[in-house]
């Protein structure tokens, strides 16, 4: 039986780990934690097809400095000195250009698309029972030049074939009383879904074990053996692990993995936040707050607030000032809804592995034959998760790949 070694317990690993046992793979996962939080378990849980234009668009770098001395902000970056990250800024700016962000729109399409379809695929395969929901995301805006900006996506998402529709604020009300009078509009991408990540990281880790794949738990790697072109194993504090291949998909941590083999995979830590609320209220809507930057969905048994993105290293350290940022949001965007203070102390936060031009990585890189990457997903690895997994699969199995992976080559940024 073919042996493969997974670095990260992520979804994009388990996802991984999926395809692979399913192709007829021994699956050994390796994780730094216990698979039980981070940010594939404390995200909004959206599939966004909708989510067209990548993170690197023109004008974020301006706003993110603009935002860097508030850390309130909905993208705060914490004044440091960090050569690595100083690094990945610059390539950041060199990305957000209306080209690249032109070419990268059929792409993010593409997996966005067909991991939907995968989801899909999952919810009615025996051994999951997971939510799995489609009705749309509403993107909900307060000021006339969000709108705007939303109405201007639309018109390019309807372009590219995603469904949608227009609400005005009375509309928007008639499917959502909750709102308040503040907000004016939304549009409603009907191409979008959303799930629980708990409940399915839950599922399908259960369905991986079941099917014989070994967790190594609660164990950082210490360092990947190489001979020539091809890595050899994978050791931790506590053992020596060998396998035929080795995928990465270690989120945040993939850059410093990386870096032990001698390759240059940017990924930065761009921190998430979020809350449950486990009392009812009156939101039905998956929805994003637009000018806040804030993210709200009705979960099984509980609604999740979640937003921000964060630029301050990899640490789980919750910034008190960021979570009320978001309850005020809510307080804003809704009628008599506001998260109280032992739901705010509550509070987790997660890392979203970044790319500087706002593309995962995916594939192979030319120096090991027997390295498959799978990193970089931002805020879309969620939605991303199956089609990461199956094309992490076909590329060790050799198959034509569902999707062109030539834009998400892990050696796009190599200065080997």
């Amino acid at each position: 039986m073919k042996q493969t070694i997974i670095i990260g317990g992520g979804i994009n690993g388990l996802c991984s780990a999926y395809y692979l046992v399913r192709a007829g793979h021994q699956v050994t996962v390796i994780e730094r934690e216990d698979i039980s939080n981070g940010a594939s378990f404390i995200n909004a849980g959206y599939l966004t097809p909708s989510h067209i234009i990548s993170l690197a668009a023109p004008g974020v770098v301006v706003q993110g400095l603009k935002w860097m001395f508030d850390s309130r902000s909905p993208l705060y970056i914490k004044p440091r000195l960090d050569i690595d990250f100083l690094r990945w800024g610059f390539l950041f700016n060199k990305s957000a250009t209306a080209k690249k962000v032109e070419e990268s729109i059929p792409v993010l399409k593409a997996l966005n698309l067909r991991s939907r379809e995968l989801y899909e695929e999952l919810s009615s395969t025996p051994g999951f029972n997971f939510q799995y929901t489609r009705k749309g995301v509403l993107m909900v805006y307060t000021t006339e030049k969000a709108g705007e900006e939303e109405l201007k996506l639309a018109e390019r998402a309807t372009s590219e074939g995603l469904e949608l529709e227009c609400l005005d604020a009375k509309a928007l009300r008639a499917m959502e009383p909750a709102f308040s009078d503040k907000v004016l509009g939304a549009v409603n991408f009907l191409c979008d879904g959303h799930l629980t990540p708990n409940d399915f990281m839950k599922n399908l880790r259960e369905w991986l074990r079941d099917k014989g794949v070994n967790f190594v738990l609660n164990q950082e790697v210490k360092a990947i053996n190489t001979s020539g072109n091809r890595i050899t194993s994978v050791q931790t504090s506590t053992g020596n692990y060998t396998a035929e291949n080795v995928v990465l998909a270690a989120g945040s941590w993939t850059f410093e993995l990386a870096r032990k083999l001698r390759l240059y995979i940017p990924v930065q830590g761009g921190k998430g936040y979020s809350m449950n609320v486990r009392r009812p209220l009156n939101i039905s809507m998956p929805a994003i707050l637009t000018e806040s930057k804030v993210a709200v969905t009705p979960m099984n048994g509980f609604t999740r607030f979640a937003g921000s993105m964060e630029f301050s290293g990899n640490n789980d350290i919750i910034r008190k000032e960021r979570v009320e940022a978001i309850a005020d949001a809510v307080k804003k965007y809704y009628d008599g809804i506001e998260i109280s203070e032992k739901e705010k102390s509550l509070a987790v936060s997660g890392l979203r592995p970044v790319s500087p031009d706002g593309l995962p990585f995916i594939g192979k890189s030319k120096a090991y034959s027997n390295l498959v990457i799978a990193a970089g997903h931002a805020m879309m690895g969620f939605s991303m998760g199956p089609v990461t997994g199956k094309l992490v699969s076909q590329v060790i199995e050799g198959e034509k790949t569902d999707i062109n992976l030539q834009a998400l080559s892990p050696d796009r940024f190599s200065r080997r």
